[in-house]
This record gives structure tokens, C-alpha cells and sequence, in this order.
């Protein structure tokens, strides 16, 4: 493909973005329908899906449409702007290409300079005094980081590896990584990471693909042999092999929704470690020393891995989750032993979503105390992530 053919192919794509459907599987069915397309072709095209969904309120301003809704070609136009390219490179008469540009669209002269705070942060009005408010001073350094592709993290499966021989074989398949100051078990991979689910160190169970804020959680809990352990939303489990590699503990995985858990056990298998997936109604008749709650949430640590969501997410649907949070710590609270440790985790950046929820429930409950809490403010070196460890008296 051309790259203005790759530019037209995006328009499309984005079109039905903005119209409702999930950017995932949109370019995942453009692909399947355009065999044509090369592996280089569906990356290229890729890469400016998401540059756009993390950065579209930067890119409509650049584009032309000012604070209105902005069309797909008015964001690519933006984009493009953002990054000094040549738009007649892109927009002309070659195979395939979108319209010609018009006029207006050459004469564009917008400045990021002149737009207002939120758009050159690339976040919903409403949602920058939360910001503002949770992160502080590092406000800005958050939201600029973003903005940006974050890099892909790895964590090395103690029970099978050390890192040096981790890192070594992924070395021999030329996928470079060097430690993250996170977490003792986290790699920041810097070259080929697409190549890393191909790896024989991924398929044999020496590395686990995990943000290095999410086993920095892991690494907090206070596990000790021999535990009964419940992750009480375990989505996919990536806490619960984390939490498997570092203990012999006996962990129960459990989520509302079963099918996020589909993977779990082949999971396990691979990394050599056991997790047993629970019903609700164990829970009900069994007590557990930890319980970890990664709850729900805004995201909104992690917008530079799922920019869509900053879009889809509203007033509304926070004050939602923030009631879905509530009403868990306080069911989880009932499976803690007395003595045992209640965790509750997030990867969201708003006081609301975390402090909140954790004051309220220490109000309410007598029997509970702090012990530690810890909040990380997105970056280029992990999402943004908060913990606290509460105990059951």
C-alpha cells in the first residue's frame, strides 16, 4: 500500500470509530476483509489508529475542527500536522488515496499554543480537575506521558527462570530488555516487541507480558507460605500467577464474569504454578488470609494502552464504578480471616476511584486498619496504579 493509500484505509477505520465500534475489533475486521495488506501495511495503519485515540482532541484542533466534533479526516489531518509531515504526500492523486485537499485544508494555521488546557492534554473537559486534584505536580507530566505509545513490559516467571536467563533467551530471538527499577521481575522490552508472544521464553512460561506497575502491586502484597489466597476479580489472572510465582501459596481466582477467567488455566499451566478458579459459592463458606480486590475502574492511570476508553468514559459511568467499588471492598471484607489481610488495588489516577473508597470503608468498619497505601501516578515507566493494605482486626 502507498502511504496514501494507508491514510485513506485509516479514514475508514476511524469513520466507524467515532461512529460507536471498537477500535480492536474494527482493525481486526478491516484486516481479515483487505488480504492484500501487508503485515507492515496493517502496523502502519495501526500505529495511526491509536496515535489518534490517544491524542484526538490535539489532533481535531490541529485538523480544523476546533473543540467540535472532528471527522476522521479532519483527525488525520491533525496527526499529520503534529508531526510535520507533508499532507500532499498523503492526500493526492496515487492509487487508492483519499479527496484531494481542499483549500481550507491546506491554508490550516491552528496552533496547539491556543488551545485550551484540556485539548492540549488530550483528555474530556471534566475529567482535568480530577487530575488536577488526584496527581497535583505531577498533573502534567501524567497526561503528557499519556499521550504517548507506552512500551511493553514483561515479568519474569521466578519459577522458572532467573532474569539473566530470561533475558538471554529472549536475547537469542533478538528481543532486547533491559530490568525496570519497578519491580525486581519486570523487563522493559526495546526491540521487536511484537515478536515477544512468538518467543519460545513467552510459550515456554519464562515471561508473562504484565504492565511493571501491575507486579509492582503483586510485589506489595504481603504473601508468606503457605497462604490461602483469594484474587477476588481476577480478570485474567495476571496477578494471580504473579502472586504464584513469588509464594507457595494457595490461590483461588475468582471473577463475576467467568469468561474474563477462560484463559487462566493454561495460563498456569504454562508458568508452571497452580490457581484454582472458585465459584461464589465457596467464597461464601471459606475464609481466606489475603484478598486482593483489583476492582473496576476509570483506567485512568492507563489511557496510554486503552486511549478508547478515555473517550467512552463519562460522569456517569464514574460515579458508577466508584459505587461498584464500594459495595466490593465491602463483600470482600466477609472472606478476610480475622488477622488476615484485605488489599484493595486500582489503575485508576482519581482520588475517587481510591483514597476515597478506602476512608470510607476504614469509617464504616471498626474492625479494619491501614497499613499501607501506595499511589503511582502514570509515566513513561509504568501505568498509574494505586494499593492499599488493610487488616481485618
Amino acid at each position: 500500500m502507498t502511504p496514501a493509500a494507508r491514510i485513506a484505509a485509516s479514514i475508514e477505520i476511524l469513520d466507524d470509530i467515532l461512529a460507536g465500534e471498537n477500535a480492536e475489533k474494527r482493525l481486526t475486521n478491516w484486516a481479515r476483509s483487505n488480504r492484500f495488506a501487508g503485515s507492515k501495511d496493517r502496523q502502519a495503519i495501526r500505529d495511526y489508529v491509536f496515535s489518534i485515540l490517544r491524542c484526538m482532541r490535539s489532533c481535531a484542533w490541529l485538523g480544523g475542527a476546533g473543540l467540535e466534533n472532528p471527522t476522521a479526516r479532519q483527525l488525520l489531518i491533525g496527526h499529520l500536522r503534529s508531526q510535520n509531515a507533508e499532507l500532499t504526500d498523503y492526500f493526492n492523486e496515487t492509487s487508492y488515496s483519499a479527496p484531494l485537499l481542499e483549500e481550507h485544508e491546506l491554508s490550516l494555521s491552528t496552533s496547539l499554543k491556543d488551545a485550551p488546557e484540556a485539548v492540549q492534554f488530550d483528555i474530556p473537559d471534566w475529567m482535568l480537575p480530577l487530575y488536577q486534584h488526584s496527581l497535583s505536580n505531577t498533573c502534567a507530566e501524567a497526561l503528557r506521558a499519556m499521550q504517548k505509545r507506552a512500551p511493553l513490559y514483561l515479568r519474569v516467571n521466578l519459577r522458572k527462570s532467573t532474569v539473566e536467563q530470561a533475558r538471554n533467551a529472549l536475547q537469542k530471538e533478538g528481543i532486547e530488555t533491559q530490568p525496570h527499577p519497578l519491580s525486581p521481575t519486570a523487563l522493559t522490552v526495546l526491540t521487536k516487541p511484537r515478536t515477544v508472544i512468538n518467543s519460545a521464553a513467552y510459550r515456554n512460561g519464562l515471561v508473562e507480558i504484565q504492565d511493571a506497575g501491575s507486579q509492582k502491586i503483586s510485589d506489595i502484597l504481603p504473601l508468606e507460605e503457605g497462604m490461602k489466597v483469594l484474587d477476588f476479580c481476577a480478570g485474567g489472572g495476571g496477578k494471580s500467577l504473579a502472586m504464584a510465582a513469588r509464594k507457595n501459596v494457595e490461590i483461588h481466582a475468582y471473577d463475576i464474569n467467568q469468561t474474563r477467567m477462560n484463559d487462566v488455566q493454561a495460563r498456569a499451566e504454562r508458568a508452571g504454578v497452580e490457581i484454582k478458579i472458585a465459584e461464589k459459592e465457596e467464597l461464601q463458606s471459606s475464609s481466606y488470609d489475603l484478598v486482593l480486590c483489583d476492582v473496576p475502574c476509570s483506567g485512568s492511570g492507563t489511557f496510554s494502552r486503552t486511549p478508547q476508553a478515555k473517550w467512552d468514559l463519562n460522569e456517569e459511568k464514574l460515579n458508577g464504578l466508584i459505587k461498584i467499588q464500594a459495595d466490593i471492598l465491602n463483600e470482600a471484607y466477609a472472606y478476610v480471616k480475622t488477622g488476615g489481610i484485605l488489599a484493595y488495588a486500582t489503575c485508576s489516577a482519581f482520588h475517587q476511584e481510591n483514597s476515597d473508597i478506602v476512608n470510607a470503608a476504614l469509617s464504616q468498619k471498626a474492625g479494619l486498619k491501614l497499613i499501607s497505601e501506595l499511589n503511582v501516578p502514570p509515566s513513561s515507566q509504568s501505568n498509574g496504579f494505586y494499593i492499599s493494605i488493610l487488616q481485618k482486626n
